[in-house]
This record gives C-alpha cells, structure tokens and sequence, in this order.
C-alpha cells in the first residue's frame, strides 16, 4: 500500500494497478544423490516383460586338499536367487482451471511439472535412504564392524560416535578400511555426509589437502570434493533419529554395486477435467530398488558432539 501523510486516505487498486511479473521467484531443493548411488542395471530386462526380475547369485565353490589315489568329494554346485519388485509408486496431480490460465502469461502447467520432477526425485531419495541401513551386510555396521578385524567401532543403538572435527577423517578412513576388507572395489567409491560434517571436515586439520574439489564441483548432486578414495556428497535428508538425548543419523558410504533400482513405467499427462472447467495434469512413476550386495557399503551411526 503507498504510504500517506496521517489523515489522508489510502488508494490501493485505485490509482496504483497490480502488475503480475512474469519471473517467479527461486525455488532451492535439496540434493538428490540416487543416481550416483545405485545402479539400473536390471532396469531393462524389467520394461521389457513386467515387474520383477530373478536374479541369481554366483554358488561358492568348495575347494579341498588333495592326496594321490585319494577318492575325490563332488559338489553340486546351487546358487540362490534375489527378486527385484516394482512395488512401489509416486504420483502427482494438479489441476488448473481455464479461467485462470486464461488470465495468466506465464506457463503454469510446465513450471508444476518442473517441480513435480524435482519433489520426486527427493521423495525417492528419501526412502531409498531411509531403507537400506539393515540390509548393509552385519560385518560393515556396528561396533564391531570389520570382516577381518571385527573390532572398527562404526557406532551402535544407545551408542552413536561422538563426531568431532578431530575425529571425523579418522572415522571415515575406518569406513574405508571395512570396504577394503570385504575386497570392494576401490574407484567409484562414494561418501554421504549431513552438511554438518562436511563443516567439520573444513575446519578439521585436513584442510585443502586432503579434502580436494574444484570451481565446478558444487553440482546438483551435492558433490563437494574428495577424502581417500571418496567421492563426498552432501545431502539434507539422510535419515534421523532420536537415540536419548542425541540426534543421530548414519554417514553412508559404498559403491554403486550395492543398491540396484530400476523404473518400469514414468508417465505425465495432461486432460480435460470432468468436474469442473480446466486441464488435469498428472505424472506418475512406477519403480523399486533392493540391496543387492550389502558388503558393497556400509555406515556410521554417529551424532555430532
């Protein structure tokens, strides 16, 4: 409203017209990390003929000592099976009515879709997150983690790891030592930490030369550089929880060998509605995910002190 002198009337929508800007103002949306996190490798034998897949795991062959003239033991070698199911599913609907559209200069419809997109990935990311921590193979969480070892303190329920800037490059180097004992591959590595310890990570001792990224590495993804062999990513919906009094949360790490995840149907279209004047917009997507290899990534149970 224009501001006046005391005892003089206001005239907004009188003399002043409303002018709707054709900018819209900025929208920020967390980080997805999904895509560099699993695999789809199984996604293509699924749109092809339904919605799940068989897969078989390699058997373990017995091996044995040998002795001359001895009768030799035989093996019938049976693997397992694992199932990946599209069972789960995101949708989105908006309405928008004629009258409206009508009145407005900007698309609305292309900017919902843009967002609906966007509120998907999050959504997805957040429940994948939030689900793989128990299938993470028993010898790569804990506090006693470590399949050679079996002593690599990772935290535990009623016991998070108090993470301090001295102490985080020391848990993260750990986290890497249980991959390497369970023989994961070194590249392609990848670390998921809350914004709250990549601070720590840049105020620790590491400083520049172990914590390396360039101009360009603040990508969509929340990459931000490198420890070891680490690609580090930030992300602001790793799971919570309240362990007494502490905020825990687990820092994540792995390859993307552990996690598969596969699409069968993403779909968006747009109708006349049926009861009222406008057009109907709706996206759907049809998808699942499975922890395929657990051995391929672990976690630290950790609350920051």
């Amino acid at each position: 409203m224009y501001p006046t002198v005391p005892g003089q009337p206001q005239y907004s929508g009188v003399f002043i017209p409303e002018i709707w800007s054709t900018n819209m103002l900025t929208k920020y949306y967390d980080s997805t990390v999904l895509s560099v996190i699993s695999n789809t490798d199984y996604e293509g034998e699924i749109k092809r003929m339904g919605d799940k897949v068989i897969i078989r795991t390699m058997p373990t062959m017995d091996i044995h000592e040998y002795s001359i003239g001895q009768t030799l033991q035989h093996q019938r070698p049976q693997g397992g099976t694992r199932e990946l199911l599209i069972d789960k599913g995101l949708y989105w609907s908006a309405i928008l009515d004629n009258v409206v559209e009508v009145q407005q200069d900007i698309d609305q419809m292309k900017l919902w879709s843009a967002d609906a997109a966007e509120q998907m990935k999050l959504r997805l990311d957040t429940k994948v997150l939030g689900s793989i921590v128990p299938d993470i193979d028993p010898h790569n969480v804990g506090t006693k983690a470590g399949r050679i070892s079996g002593n690599i303190n990772l935290g535990g329920l009623g016991a998070p790891l108090q993470v301090t800037r001295s102490n985080i490059l020391e848990i993260i180097l750990y986290m890497g030592q249980v991959l390497d004992e369970q023989n994961v591959e070194e590249t392609g590595r990848f670390l998921l930490l809350p914004f709250w310890a990549t601070t720590l990570i840049k105020l620790s001792d590491l400083g520049d030369a172990g914590f390396s990224g360039d101009a360009t590495s603040m990508q969509r993804n929340g990459m931000v550089g490198t420890i070891d062999r680490f690609t580090v990513y930030n992300v602001n919906h790793l799971p919570m929880y309240q362990d007494g009094d502490a905020r825990t949360t687990h820092f994540i790490a792995g390859t993307k060998k552990g996690i598969t995840f596969a699409t069968q149907l993403t779909n968006t279209r747009s109708m006349e509605a049926e009861s009222t004047f406008g057009r109907l917009m709706q996206g759907l997507m049809v998808y699942g995910f499975e922890v395929l290899y657990g051995q391929c990534l672990t976690a630290a149970y950790v609350t920051k002190a």
